[in-house]
């Protein structure tokens, strides 16, 4: 294989579009998700459409060995994941009093544990070759509480100050590292996610999962830290630093909660 690149979350939304702009470029992929009817028929598309070799790794990557069993494979392939997009995660809506544990578990499992655990297993080598780029999925959620979504935005607080932290820690390394943070997208993360239709729900009908892709790509490329697509979204994570946090933790909750 050329060019290597591995992708979290490949089946649908943001990561399919990275596995397609990756490809376009000429990049070989190594695909993961739970989804295997989804991962072999991107597979087809992507190796017919940009002669690429696109191998699969069918994994629920919220469990506790998932992480390690993908560095595992990429070794036993022989592979070199030159570019990492840790795009899996989901969200959970509801009080968090009332939460299933269960599942808010694997949200901090998938959201965080892995994306961590993953950038920790590939960065050395990226390091020893002085050359690797690592996308991280954030959200502008990072910035701010979250009530009815506590847990989510919580873990996307986790992405954008762990990015944020390891960037600096890899200047001059050759090695960037990015958090994407995209605001209310059209990706399926409703559904998932079991927001209630309202307000909150139509938010997530707007901005296409392939313009978000396109412009966290350019950033990866370009090497930058911290990127908030639209000019909305960059507005909105601004104000939240400057207004105070009881305003902040007030205008969510009337936002997210059901009417």
């Amino acid at each position: 294989m050329g060019r290597t690149a591995l992708v979290t979350g490949a089946s649908s939304g943001f990561g399919l579009e990275f596995a397609r702009l990756l490809a376009r470029d000429g990049y070989d992929l190594v695909l993961a998700a739970r989804s295997e009817d989804k991962l072999k028929a991107l597979k087809r598309k992507l190796e017919k459409h940009y002669g690429v070799q696109v191998r699969l790794f069918v994994r629920d990557l919220s469990e506790e060995t998932a992480a390690g069993d993908l560095f595992a494979f990429t070794k036993e392939e022989g592979l070199f994941p030159e570019v990492l997009i840790n795009n899996a995660g989901f969200g959970d809506y509801g009080l968090f009093s009332a939460s299933d544990l269960e599942k808010q578990t694997r949200m901090v499992n998938l959201n965080d544990r892995t994306l961590m655990q993953l950038t920790r297993l590939f960065v050395p080598a990226m390091i020893r070759e002085g050359r690797g780029r690592i996308l991280n999925v954030a959200s502008i959620a990072g910035f701010m509480p979250g009530p009815m979504m506590t847990v989510y935005y919580a873990s996307k607080a986790f992405v954008l100050s762990f990015t944020e932290g390891l960037a600096r820690e890899l200047k001059g390394t050759g090695v960037t590292v990015t958090a994407l943070c995209p605001g209310p997208s059209d990706t399926g993360f409703v559904g998932a996610a079991a927001v209630p239709a309202g307000p909150l729900a139509d938010l997530f009908k707007g901005t296409s999962a392939r313009d978000v892709a396109r412009a966290g790509y350019k950033a990866m490329m370009q090497g930058r830290v911290v990127l908030v697509p639209g000019p909305v979204n960059k507005a909105m994570a601004s104000s939240v630093r400057f207004a105070p946090r009881g305003v902040v933790r007030e205008v969510l909750w009337q936002l997210q909660k059901r009417h």
